[in-house]
């Protein structure tokens, strides 16, 4: 199976009080990407990155797992974000960010493409944004869709018009991942439940939440069912959510749309119980770095 990422890669500049700045590779739809190829699937990235050294630190990153480059467009400098880190690891955002892919062509994979996965800041903002849905689009009639807002209100302009690009993108997708975080900006007051049920109605068939060292939540129109998250010591939260994605998309990857929609409870506790485990090796080291297979089998069999 092949899937396609479409999506922007980031410098994350680590900031530790006490400590000097660490440049990681970053960027939610290439950390994805990454991820699915560090578990052995079939993966290209269509993005943009400049020829500077966090553009090649981030080709290579990419590369060295198995993760073929798309390059749609070369900005003046690749994105950037500086992450800051309080004492308990927790990750916040400052970024310097332009994405501008332009019209063409699906790139070129070994196999058809199965699954495309769109998300972040490039699936919201213009005049590339308009770029990824379309191409998404296409490809939708023979590949399932997901989709993961990863809210970054900095960039995503005025609330309203947020919470509109978000749902463009929900309604194509059929499978949506979002952190409790993202759902609290984009619908105060309302339950994960209350929102997950708001997405099914556009038209996915499963949506997931994460909810940190509380867990996760699994939604679709016949089943709720809520897993709890593996206790770990927690060097940082970069990439976590990334690599929970990765592993729900590797779980499924034998899933049609059909199929999607038929998951029963039992198989939404697997799954929630591997994207969980995958999170958790992230979350004890530093950076977006998440679990190769033979990692991922070691932390579900230590549970």
């Amino acid at each position: 199976m092949s899937f396609l990422v479409i999506g922007e890669c980031v410098a994350d500049i680590v900031r530790d009080p006490g400590a000097a700045d660490v440049v990681h590779p970053g960027g939610s739809p290439a950390n994805v990407a990454y991820g699915l190829a560090r578990l052995g699937r079939d993966a290209t990235l269509l993005t943009q990155l400049a020829d500077d050294p966090a553009g090649r630190l981030i080709a290579g990153h990419l590369t060295d797992a198995g993760v073929r480059l798309a390059v749609g467009g070369v900005p003046a400098r690749t994105p950037s974000a500086v992450v800051s880190l309080d004492g308990r690891g927790q990750a916040s955002y400052a970024f310097d960010i332009a994405w501008t892919l332009t019209a063409g062509e699906p790139p070129a994979t070994p196999r058809p493409v199965r699954h495309v996965h769109l998300g972040s800041i490039a699936a919201v903002t213009e005049p590339g944004a308009a770029t990824v849905l379309a191409l998404a689009g296409r490809l939708r009639p023979t590949a399932t869709v997901s989709y993961d807002p990863n809210v970054r209100p900095a960039l995503m302009g005025g609330h309203d018009t947020a919470v509109e690009r978000v749902e463009r993108c929900v309604a194509l997708a059929d499978l949506v991942k979002a952190s409790d975080e993202d759902l609290a900006w984009l619908y105060p007051g309302e339950t994960p439940e209350a929102v997950a049920a708001r997405w099914l109605a556009l038209g996915p068939s499963v949506v997931l939440v994460t909810r940190g060292g509380s867990g996760s939540l699994a939604v679709t129109r016949d089943h709720t069912v809520a897993a709890g998250a593996p206790a770990v010591a927690v060097v940082d939260t970069v990439g976590a959510g990334d690599s929970f994605l990765s592993a729900v998309l590797d779980a499924l990857a034998d899933r049609d749309r059909a199929g999607l929609a038929a998951l029963g409870a039992d198989a939404l506790a697997g799954v929630l119980a591997r994207a969980g485990a995958a999170a958790a090796v992230t979350v004890s080291r530093s950076g977006a770095r998440p679990p190769d297979r033979e990692e991922l089998e070691a932390a579900l069999a230590a549970r």
